[in-house]
């Protein structure tokens, strides 16, 4: 079972080994716990303590010994709502201090899929008028998968985002794919123009990815840098064939 989501809404992994163990095991004595679990006996106490802080197991007494039990998997929208309710406290703050900032950062650094995936989302989600992206092949569209590249385009289309993009032809089923969409044109360079980064313009952003095995992305805001990059496109664009 991939846990992993867990860890991303903050359990420890000892944590999410005592809940998991407790859902399989109904109820149990810590010992009990301890011997599925495989934890010294400090963590285990600690994950009991802060589970039951969070709201997610429950104890009671039979006689002098404590048996905790798991609560319904289902209140974890609670913990979500919560976590929530409290960055939404934050948030204001958090924005005045970024509006303080005497020297805004224009690029920004993302590594790994986790970065790559919140870069394309800014970019979806950016007020601009054109998604326009050049570059990429065969080994940009493997590093992420067919499904995911279809599901961002997707969602794009769902923001009302038009798209010009120039593939290769070693991506050509899915441009093929992508051009029966609305708002989605692609054209083709030969296949040797095949590479393993894809730049993005979208209003003012630029995305220039680097699809390798430690893939990361470099995000620039920038009026200046996005329409340059805005005009090479549209050279490419023209001599392209679609």
């Amino acid at each position: 079972m991939d846990t992993t989501i867990l860890e991303d809404l903050g359990l420890t992994r000892a944590e999410i080994g005592v809940y998991v163990s407790l859902l399989e095991l109904g109820s149990a004595h810590a010992g009990e716990i301890l011997h599925a679990c495989r934890l010294q006996n400090s963590v285990l106490h600690r994950a009991l303590n802060s589970l039951s802080d969070k709201g997610l197991i429950n104890s009671i007494f039979e006689g002098k010994r404590k048996i905790y039990q798991a609560t319904d998997p289902e209140n974890f929208f609670s913990f979500i709502d919560n976590k929530k309710d409290r960055f939404l406290h934050l948030l204001p703050e958090l924005k005045a201090k970024q509006q303080l900032s005497r020297t805004p950062e224009n690029a920004t650094v993302y590594r790994g899929i986790r970065g790559i995936n919140e870069v394309y989302r800014q970019l979806r989600e950016e007020k601009g008028k054109e998604y326009l992206s050049f570059g990429g092949g065969r080994q940009c569209e493997e590093r992420m998968g067919t499904p995911w590249w279809r599901n961002h385009h997707i969602k794009r289309i769902k923001n009302k985002l038009p798209s010009r993009q120039v593939f290769d032809e070693t991506v050509r089923a899915s441009g093929d794919f992508l051009n029966k969409k609305p708002l989605s044109k692609v054209k083709y360079l030969p296949a040797e123009f095949a590479q393993f980064q894809e730049t993005v313009i979208v209003g003012d952003l630029v995305a220039i990815t680097l699809f390798t095995e430690n893939a990361y992305s470099i995000l620039i805001r920038d009026k200046l840098v996005a329409d340059g990059y805005k005009m090479h496109f549209e050279i490419l664009w023209r001599s392209t064939k679609g």
